[in-house]
């Protein structure tokens, strides 16, 4: 029995130590949330369109963040790639109808708010802490050109779709042939875990899914079938998710192992 309260004493502990690095991992996309949240509620006494004061409190953000060692200068980088694939995705899907911002804003481009960037750049932000903070390791990492073709054709399907067939079942098939033999091991504590990196993007994918939901509701954006009232986010939306986070989380890997080399 003692045995037994000690592995759990362990495990939990080195739960709770997960849930804080996890928690400071989150820092960018929960100040975007509770602004989404403030600038919602408190809109009638914004003297600036919403979206534009999101914007702002977005680049001081990132400068916290990198003043504040928050993040390194190789980190903001690598956020920047993000805001930028970020950006050409949400200006192809909102011109193709998919979804769109309702708002008036100065810092709008082709009915995309600048700010938007900064979503698909805090999902960077969170990777790349995690992988810091958590000692991140991969294990039985799949071909460098194979991976960057097939996260370059998941980034490709999400604009080919609308005029060809979508292909991205094909695509997680190919994933479980790349990835089925990889792990992710990461330390909480000085103790390892691991798990399939799969499961790894599902959970990533799934909490992004959930994030979706917030913003939404929050009148980030919205969808066609929210126009009337909000709605939950359609659950066919799980598996671009999915596969948006493979794109990031193979950019962060193949930096990762290239600072790596470099350092080495």
């Amino acid at each position: 029995m003692e045995v037994v309260y000690e592995k759990g004493s362990r495990y939990l502990k080195d739960l709770t130590v997960f849930t804080y690095h996890e928690a400071m991992s989150c820092i960018f996309p929960l100040v975007i949330f509770s602004s989404l949240f403030l600038t919602d509620q408190f809109q009638a006494y914004i003297a600036i369109p919403r979206y534009d004061l999101m914007l702002l409190i977005c680049i001081a953000t990132q400068i916290l963040m990198v003043v504040g060692r928050f993040e390194s200068m190789d980190e903001l980088k690598v956020i920047c790639v993000f805001h930028i694939i970020g950006l050409l995705l949400e200006l192809f899907k909102v011109n193709m109808g998919s979804w769109s911002y309702p708002e008036e804003a100065y810092t709008k481009f082709l009915g995309v708010p600048l700010y938007s960037g900064f979503m698909y750049a805090s999902v960077a932000s969170y990777l790349c802490q995690a992988w810091r903070r958590l000692h991140v390791e991969i294990i039985a990492w799949p071909n460098v050109l194979l991976t960057t073709l097939l996260g370059a054709a998941i980034y490709l399907n999400f604009f080919t779709h609308h005029y060809i067939f979508d292909i991205r079942w094909w695509l997680v098939g190919i994933l479980f042939l790349l990835f089925f033999r990889t792990y992710v091991m990461f330390k909480v504590r000085g103790n390892t875990y691991q798990m399939p990196i799969i499961l790894a993007y599902f959970l990533i994918g799934f909490f992004v899914w959930i994030a979706e939901n917030i913003a939404t509701f929050f009148k980030a954006w919205h969808y066609p079938y929210q126009k009337e009232a909000w709605s939950l986010v359609d659950l066919g939306k799980l598996s671009s998710w999915f596969l948006l986070v493979i794109v990031s989380f193979l950019i962060v890997a193949h930096l990762k192992m290239l600072k790596g080399k470099e350092q080495a």
